[in-house]
């Protein structure tokens, strides 16, 4: 089976790609940025955005496209990174899309990334796949129109919009740095603690991505998310727990906001959403539970 990974050499990409070699797969990463330190194997290729543009010929047999590409939210919103953050994902989309369009032979299946900003946010409602879109703030803004855009891809492509949640990992990602007051002593409760957080293990979503381009019966919304949400104060207990470290030390919400301006939404807003689609076709969650995740990231036997 043939491969193509828009943005795979992010957080998800990497380990998406990896596991996909492992699998004996051909993969082939359209990036824009430079091949130092990649996985490198003879079935793995890599190609620019630019060279899609010129010679779109080059993705003829394709199997199956998955775009995990966008400019990364861990950056301070000002004006003009909230215009990259939605042009990064918009302009991927449509040049994927107009790429594909010029096949003779489309991809079965297309899995365009999303993310569960898309119900907005909430202390008190449960979202699944069968909830509405809220266009609300800036995030369920961007996601709004990602997913629309996402319209333009070959109509008898299988379309897979994933929404994705927090994502777990040892060394990337927002978990490390979430971790790091425990690591000295500091670890706390942010803002109410109330505010529900929607995550899930690098595993697993590597592992759901795969089951989607397997799973033929899967179209449209899938949120990438554990079956047991937890809320801050419940996150960061568990944290305290499995890292042997107190967890005591609460930090005002309104100093989250002063740090982090806008983008302090990300830590003191949330929403509870459970992966009812993946679940209703039979998935099973490796690290289903925040203690199992975090003990897996915490063994020193699993560094990866």
């Amino acid at each position: 089976m043939n491969i193509i990974v828009c943005g795979g050499t992010g957080l998800v990409g990497r380990a998406l790609v990896k596991s996909l070699l492992g699998d004996g797969y051909t993969v082939k990463v359209i990036t824009r940025k430079p091949l130092v330190g990649h996985e490198s194997s003879p079935r793995l290729q890599y190609m620019s955005w630019n060279e899609l543009k010129q010679r779109p010929e080059l993705l003829e047999g394709t199997d199956v496209v998955i775009n995990l590409a966008g400019e990364t939210l861990n950056q301070r919103w000002t004006d003009k990174s909230k215009q990259r953050i939605l042009q990064s994902r918009l302009l991927s989309v449509a040049k994927l899309a107009q790429a594909l369009n010029a096949l003779q032979k489309k991809p079965e299946a297309i899995i365009q990334a999303s993310a569960v900003a898309a119900y907005g946010t909430s202390l008190t409602e449960t979202f699944d796949e069968t909830s509405p879109r809220r266009s609300e703030d800036f995030l369920s803004q961007v996601v709004e129109q990602w997913e629309e855009a996402a319209g333009a891809y070959p109509s008898d492509s299988r379309l897979i919009k994933l929404r994705i949640s927090l994502v777990l990992d040892r060394k990337k990602g927002a978990f490390p740095l979430m971790k790091l007051p425990y690591r000295f002593g500091f670890g706390g409760r942010i803002g109410s603690g109330h505010q529900w957080m929607s995550w899930i293990h690098i595993e697993d979503i590597v592992r759901l991505i795969t089951y989607c381009i397997h799973t033929k019966e899967i179209v449209g919304a899938v949120n990438a998310s554990s079956p047991y949400p937890v809320t801050n104060d419940q996150f960061g207990k568990t944290v305290a727990q499995v890292y042997h470290r107190p967890h005591w030390f609460p930090v005002p919400g309104i100093l989250v906001q002063k740090l982090l301006g806008e983008m302090s939404t990300l830590v003191l807003d949330g929403q509870k959403v459970l992966p009812r689609k993946a679940l209703e076709h039979g998935f099973k969650f490796n690290y289903p539970s925040l203690k199992e995740a975090l003990e897996e990231l915490h063994s020193p036997h699993k560094q990866r």
